[in-house]
């Protein structure tokens, strides 16, 4: 099994940390390489269904496997034994994010750096 855990801390609530990484839309704000996502249903839930576009204008689909509001979100790619999973956790002044992206079998294509997750801190600590 092939596996990347990054951990990152940002100066907002849970709550606000959670919709942001969850609402479609907003992760071009903070992913580079992904151009436009989408989802089949809002609010998102278990089973939801998200669609990305990347800059080489290819889509992926990955579904909702696990979703517990405001304390985990996990994500599985259709097609593929590749699953990414963010865990909030409270803490003094914030918020703990734990990310964790793991494959089974295969490679990870793509693993996320610490500096992907800095530009999401960047994105929500602003004023």
């Amino acid at each position: 099994m092939k596996e990347n855990r990054i951990i990152i801390k940002i100066r907002r609530p849970v709550s606000e940390v959670f919709d942001f990484t969850v609402t479609p839309g907003n992760t071009p704000k903070w992913i580079i390489n992904i151009v436009e996502e989408k989802t089949n249903e809002l609010p998102v839930k278990l089973g939801t269904i998200y669609r990305i576009k990347n800059k080489g204008g290819v889509w992926t689909e990955y579904e909702v496997i696990e979703f517990e509001l405001n304390k985990i979100f996990t994500l599985s790619q259709k097609g593929t034994d590749y699953k990414v999973r963010y865990t909030y956790k409270p803490i003094e002044n914030g918020t703990e994010l734990i990310y964790f992206e793991w494959s089974e079998k295969g490679e990870l294509e793509d693993p996320f750096s610490k500096s992907i997750l800095n530009k999401l801190k960047s994105v929500m600590e602003q004023d």
